[in-house]
């Protein structure tokens, strides 16, 4: 396996996938379909990776310029912390799960917000798109702005203990009372999933959100896109286990709009220009470090200047 240092520092993989998730999510936010975002993983992978790297040394630059960060701003940061994680109590405990004390929490407060500086005033000169920019841009690009047929659903998992005839029985059971209770008792779907299903959207009330065609595997896909609005679906095996579904709307496949997604344009290439901006700093600093891949625990490929 191999690992890179930057500076004699490892890259961890954990910032890798972190930055692929965060390029998945910005894709997926700015109209990029799921089966395309899939095509290009590889690519994705390779720029979390350039990411990863970019950050550690922006750090370093960050820490090396000592940019002042007050007291103040972290005092806000962790009261914001406080609030979204649900009070006092559910933060000690978090930072007592991460075996991490409060002060070297607001390091890493630090830190972060240290970086979060330097980007903005690297950044800060980036010019925001014309009207005529954002024009050109839906006009090159319109198909991806095309809205397809979607379902805005929820869904009931149970998965079989195991393979056998009897566990796959009982699991079958099992949701089948489920079933009964929803459409026959008049029991809530969000609260039958919450307490029964397997899958993680449980918690959500069984949610999926709005999802297309292809999205999901083909018996669950058939059987979302076939049903009506306001329908609990019959029991469905995946290779997941067994599912009902409630579907509460349908949207059918439409024409990119302009005035729709205007602003989510303006926000794409305003995010590509500031992107230029610190790709070119990143670089500047790539040229005056110490990269290199190790493999097994040796050097594999080094790229070492300055």
């Amino acid at each position: 396996m191999q690992r890179i240092f930057v500076n004699g520092q490892p890259v961890s993989p954990e910032s890798i996938q972190f930055e692929l998730e965060r390029l998945i999510h910005f894709y997926a936010q700015h109209g990029m379909p799921e089966d395309q975002i899939r095509k290009q993983l590889p690519q994705l992978q390779k720029q979390a990776t350039d990411q990863a790297v970019g950050s550690l040394l922006l750090m370093a630059e960050a820490n090396r310029l000592d940019i002042p960060v007050g007291e103040d701003e972290i005092d806000l940061q962790v009261q914001t912390i406080i609030k979204q994680i649900g009070g006092q109590e559910a933060f000690d405990k978090a930072l007592a799960e991460r075996k991490t004390s409060l002060a070297d929490f607001r390091q890493q407060l630090k830190r972060g917000r240290r970086v979060d500086k330097l980007v903005e005033r690297v950044t800060s000169g980036a010019k925001d798109p014309t009207e005529a920019e954002i024009r050109q841009h839906f006009e090159d690009h319109r198909s991806e702005y095309e809205k397809g047929e979607r379902v805005l659903a929820q869904h009931i998992l149970i998965t079989p203990d195991g393979d056998t005839a009897t566990s796959k029985a009982e699991a079958r059971e099992k949701i089948t009372a489920i079933r009964r209770r929803i459409v026959e008792e008049g029991k809530s779907f969000s609260d039958e999933a919450a307490a029964h299903s397997m899958c993680p959207s449980g918690k959500e009330g069984g949610s999926l959100g709005w999802f297309s065609r292809g999205m999901m595997v083909p018996e669950f896909d058939k059987a979302a896109f076939s049903m009506r609005d306001g329908e609990v679906s019959d029991i469905i095996e995946t290779q997941f286990g067994y599912h009902i579904i409630y579907k509460t709307a349908h949207e059918d496949a439409s024409e990119a709009d302009f005035d729709e997604v205007r602003e989510q344009i303006r926000d794409f290439l305003r995010h590509n220009r500031k992107g230029e901006l610190m790709a070119a700093f990143v670089n500047e600093l790539r040229s005056k470090a110490n990269i290199e891949v190790k493999d097994d625990g040796r050097s594999a490929a080094c790229h070492c200047h300055g």
